[in-house]
């Protein structure tokens, strides 16, 4: 794949971002493309500077987001982890399957394993969840649990799972939307599916704005930085 990553990091560092949401994204995608620079290292800082006490605003999925992006490079603050799992009731976190796998797999990229929280997603999953972006997110949150301990107990959940998400793309060759379609890329290259996902991300591809971003109306934080972690996944 002949993809060059500079103009889409210049756009992503034109912008102007104050979502916690936004800056764990780029910083992910920044550490993973190895942009390492002025803007990468105030990026970081920034995100590290928005924690309040033990959480990002006692915001769940904040929290989570800013947490996975500090652990890839090697940053883990105890107290968040303990936050995270004191928001955790009757083994899921809000009766909520985003909220939950978020913090799942922040949890996973700090190293904490939760098996009551896995065993929480796979006994109510039904089709109410049934959708590529959300099994998707499902899946991940498995996943990397699972590795961390070299648990099994997930597997046949997990591979049945992919295989539907699979069986779910579109005649263009991806699932619904841009956002939707890095999550389920990123989903089945962690579980083994890579071979899946070529014609996918050629679609992914297919979507680029002519500045170098993804997204509507000229280009969107979250979608440009998604598009890069799937394209950085695939190709490493």
């Amino acid at each position: 794949m002949d993809f060059k990553s500079e103009a889409s990091f210049k756009w992503l560092y034109s912008q102007k971002i104050t979502k916690v949401k936004d800056l764990a994204r780029i910083v992910q995608a920044s550490y993973l493309w190895n942009e390492e620079n002025n803007h990468t290292e105030g990026l970081t800082e920034k995100l590290i500077n928005s924690k309040t006490e033990n959480s990002w605003n006692s915001d769940l999925r904040d929290t989570s987001r800013a947490a996975s992006a500090l652990a890839l490079k090697g940053i883990v603050f105890p107290d968040i982890e303990r936050w995270v799992l004191s928001e955790q009731a009757e083994r899921s976190w809000n009766n909520d399957v985003y909220d939950t796998t978020y913090a799942l797999i922040a949890l996973a990229d700090m190293g904490s394993y939760n098996p009551e929280g896995c065993g929480w997603l796979i006994d109510n999953y039904g089709k109410k969840w049934e959708h590529p972006g959300t099994t998707a997110l499902i899946i991940t949150a498995l996943s990397k649990q699972a590795k961390l301990e070299n648990e099994d107990t997930f597997s046949d959940f997990i591979a049945e799972r992919a295989r539907w998400i699979i069986s779910q793309q579109e005649s263009e060759g991806a699932w619904k939307t841009l956002a939707t379609s890095n999550l389920v890329i990123q989903s089945l290259i962690l579980t083994g599916h890579k071979d899946e996902t070529a014609i996918p991300l050629k679609w992914i591809l297919s979507h680029i704005n002519s500045n170098g971003s993804w997204g509507k109306e000229g280009g969107d934080i979250n979608t440009t930085s998604l598009s890069l972690i799937t394209l950085w996944q695939y190709m490493n």
